[in-house]
C-alpha cells in the first residue's frame, strides 16, 4: 500500500460520506458535500501524479483509480438527478454514466485484443472530465432552482456534449478492431 493508492481508497470512502452529508437537512450540507467532492476530484489528479513521480504505479492502483473515478461521479449524478428532478440534468447524467460504461467495456475489449493503447485517455477526455467535475461541484453546492444551480446544469450539458464527442473519438480509434471482418 502506498500514498497514491491510499488517495484512491480515500475517494472510495468519500462516496458514502458525500451521499449522507448531501441529505442532511441543513443549509451547510450542500457546501460540505461540494467541498468533499472537490477534495475527491483533486485526489484523482494527485494520486496519478504522485504514482508516476515516485515510481509507485501498481496494478492495484491502475485497476482501482478508474473505478473510484466512475463510482464517485455516478453517485454524485444519481443524488443530483433525484434532488433536482429535471430532464435538463437527467439527460446529461444518463449520457455521462452511459458513456463511462461504453468506454470501460471498449477498453476491456481492446486490452483483450492487445490494443489498449489505441483507446488511451486523450485531451478531449481530460477537458470533459474537468468540465464535468466543475459542473458537479457547482451543482452539489446549490439547492435546486438557484441561479448558480442553473449554471451548473448548463455546465453539465456542456460536459455531456464533450462526453459524446470523446466517445466518438474512442470508438473511431477502435472501429477497425470492432467491425466485422
Amino acid at each position: 500500500m502506498n500514498i497514491p493508492n491510499l488517495l484512491t481508497l480515500l475517494r472510495l470512502v468519500l462516496i458514502p460520506v458525500c451521499v449522507v452529508v448531501y441529505y442532511i437537512p441543513a443549509d451547510w450540507a450542500y457546501t460540505i458535500t461540494a467541498v468533499l467532492f472537490a477534495l475527491a476530484a483533486i485526489t484523482d489528479w494527485f494520486d496519478g501524479y504522485l504514482a508516476r513521480k515516485w515510481g509507485q504505479t501498481t496494478p492495484f492502483g491502475a485497476f482501482l483509480d478508474p473505478v473510484a473515478d466512475k463510482l464517485i461521479v455516478a453517485a454524485a449524478l444519481v443524488i443530483l438527478v433525484e434532488r433536482h428532478e429535471t430532464y435538463w440534468l437527467t439527460i446529461p447524467a444518463v449520457v455521462i454514466i452511459g458513456r463511462e460504461i461504453v468506454i470501460s467495456a471498449l477498453r476491456e475489449w481492446m486490452a483483450e485484443v492487445g490494443k489498449r493503447s489505441s483507446v488511451a485517455v486523450n485531451m478531449i477526455g481530460k477537458v470533459k472530465t474537468a468540465v464535468q467535475m466543475v459542473a458537479i461541484v457547482v451543482l452539489l453546492s446549490q439547492a435546486p432552482g438557484t441561479t448558480l444551480g442553473t449554471v451548473g446544469i448548463l455546465a453539465l450539458q456542456v460536459a455531456a456534449v464533450l462526453t459524446l464527442w470523446s466517445m466518438i473519438v474512442y470508438l473511431k480509434a477502435a472501429w477497425s478492431d470492432l467491425r466485422p471482418q
